[in-house]
């Protein structure tokens, strides 16, 4: 038991032995922090970025880069995964604040700090109760809806300072961008604009020359080198990050606001699903490219640890970012190592870099978010959906909107995508496929609806493609009983069981008193290739014993053969049968040989 508990702690607590000696090798250390160098010179910009996305002084984006990269790869499973800040988390954080403290800098702040140890305390908790499942609330169709119209709301929430004009927020953010557009046909900031467009040009430049080069970085040297060199705060009223506080964050415990703490517990809870569900998407693509065992659990630890150190040194919500990480397995990076040597480097930054970072105009940092998630806005996925499962598409498409419309309540749009998902998924369960078999020309058995093949009249077969549980045990009922009713000559009713694979006690209980009115009508109800599971609950409530022993058969074939000797028509048409083309007629001699192998064994 204690070597047990030992090896669970080792487990949860201490994965990085798994990686930790790979770093022996020499060749692996040296990729290891080529990788991490490279991460590192992405994420400063992208970091202030973000921060400035969430509303919150530039600088504090590097503070919950410091760290919790680090802790997220020491503690998580995946060895490339980069952790920080990202868009829609940042997103999700200006949404939650803006409403409770726009007019209050320092409690803005603090309520930032706040929610990401809220972020970090409920991600920790599910990891260590082993309840990575809940994710799976979070279906594709809903998250590809909310991510879309993230994707545009982020980009069109730094128009304002692309264009260089204020505005003053209004209640709902398609409102506020109309304000924008409108302030900006007549006072836009020409400068500004032009400083703007510029990041934006070498960012696309550098990129569609190759991907290997920096393009964020390099813009961002290139426009605080124009900015500084023209003296773009003095001489043009351009706005800039400004003083950057020198020296690591110190530690300090966050302060919890009980009166707060239901709303922002509210939005804590979706940003650590939508932030784990993203991380956990990128590490699979990268455990499935490197053939490295994920742990979904362990990931929600490390998650929750980073999120945790953020809000002890000053940071905000930090979650698992695609493109970072796809910078760093690029880069040759081999195990967790890499995401130390980039938070090494960021807090260097901190520590003698950040009187470069004053010049830096806030035009480059929005065209590097504008640029960052313009790759979100992806419609092929809904167009997908549309062609496998219309009601997918459907809660795509109504999440999408309701996210644009009701936004900056962007949770809002989140809840009503579960419910729509939960309530299809519940719809489709109360509603599996029936279908009627009957036999075809080649002797197969078939949709007689879909496929035009005669039924016969003494005996039908039913299939039921779904678990048989209380959500649909009426509507199975209500199936078994119309097509009795269309069958007045009707003397055997075959289930197919070969789809149910599950059954409840609401479904048994029906299946009783069904079986029960249909016999007292000289109507006998079969069941063939019924799963051993679904056979041992028959078993042991005395379903498949006694009158009902002779009721279960291995195939429909069997079932058949059997029905129709207990008609007394194994050699002949059944008296009941009116139709010569009756397809349980089409093999007689073959049917009755199935019959006679079965008395025998």
């Amino acid at each position: 038991m204690i070597k047990h508990i030992q090896q669970f702690i080792l487990k949860r607590f201490f994965p990085f032995k798994d990686w930790v000696t790979d770093l022996k090798n020499p060749k692996i250390l040296q990729a290891d922090i080529i990788a991490g160098l490279t991460v590192a010179l992405v994420l400063v910009p992208q970091s202030m970025a973000y921060a400035q996305l969430a509303g919150l002084p530039p600088y504090y984006g590097l503070y919950a880069s410091f760290l919790p990269v680090a802790i997220a790869s020491i503690f998580g499973s995946s060895r490339q995964l980069a952790t920080g800040p990202v868009a829609v988390v940042s997103l999700l954080t200006a949404a939650a604040l803006e409403p409770i403290a726009s007019n209050d800098p320092a409690g803005y702040v603090a309520y930032a700090i706040m929610l990401a140890f809220l972020v970090g305390f409920f991600q920790l908790s599910l990891g260590l109760l082993r309840m990575g499942v809940l994710v799976d609330f979070l279906s594709h169709p809903v998250v590809t809806g909310f991510t879309n119209a993230a994707a545009i709301i982020i980009a069109t929430s730094q128009l304002s300072k692309l264009f260089g004009v204020s505005v003053i927020s209004e209640e709902y953010h398609y409102q506020t961008i109309i304000n924008v557009i409108s302030e900006s046909l007549i006072n836009t900031h020409t400068p500004t604009l032009l400083m703007g467009l510029l990041a934006i040009f070498i960012i696309i430049l550098v990129r569609k020359i190759s991907y290997k080069y920096p393009a964020v970085l390099i813009s961002v040297v290139i426009t605080t080198l124009i900015s500084w060199y023209i003296k773009f705060e003095l001489n043009y009223g351009g706005k800039v990050i400004g003083v950057v506080p020198d020296g690591l964050p110190s530690i300090q415990m966050p302060h919890i606001d009980i009166s707060q703490l239901v709303h922002l517990g509210t939005v804590a809870i979706a940003i650590s699903l939508i932030g784990f569900m993203e991380a956990i998407s990128i590490a699979k693509a990268m455990a499935t490219q490197t053939k490295q065992r994920l742990d979904a659990d362990q990931e929600l630890i490390g998650q929750g640890l980073s999120n945790i150190a953020s809000s002890l040194f000053q940071g905000y919500p930090v979650s698992g970012s695609f493109s970072r990480s796809a910078v760093n397995i690029s880069a040759g990076a081999v195990t967790g190592f890499s995401s130390v040597v980039t938070g090494i480097v960021i807090g260097i930054t901190l520590l003698f870099l950040t009187p470069l970072l004053y010049h830096l105009p806030q035009a480059t940092l929005a065209a590097v978010i504008i640029t960052a998630v313009i790759n979100l806005i992806k419609f092929k996925p809904i167009k997908y959906a549309w062609r496998v499962q219309k009601q997918d598409a459907i809660i795509s498409i109504i999440t999408f909107f309701v996210t644009l419309i009701l936004a900056p309540e962007l949770e809002l749009g989140i809840i009503v995508g579960i419910i729509l998902s939960l309530g299809s998924y519940c719809y489709r369960s109360m509603r599996p496929r029936v279908i009627c078999l009957s036999k075809n020309e080649k002797g197969i058995f078939r949709n007689s609806d879909a496929n035009n093949i005669p039924k016969c009249c003494c005996i039908s077969v039913m299939r039921f493609d779904g678990p048989l549980i209380f959500t649909n045990a009426g509507h199975f009922e209500n199936e078994v009983i119309e097509r009795v009713a269309t069958k007045p000559e009707l003397r055997y009713f075959i289930i197919d069981a070969i789809a149910i694979n599950e059954i409840d006690a609401t479904g048994q209980d029906m299946l009783n008193s069904l079986a029960s009115r249909l016999y007292e009508q000289n109507i006998n109800l079969f069941f063939a290739r019924v799963h051993r599971p679904i056979q041992k609950i028959f078993y042991d409530t005395g379903f498949s014993r006694g009158k009902w022993e002779n009721h279960f058969h291995r195939t429909i074939d069997g079932a058949i053969a059997y029905a129709w000797a207990k008609l007394g028509c194994s050699n002949v048409l059944p008296p009941f049968c009116t139709s010569e083309m009756c397809p349980m007629n089409r093999d007689t001699a073959g049917l009755s040989s199935i019959y006679e192998a079965s008395i025998k064994k």
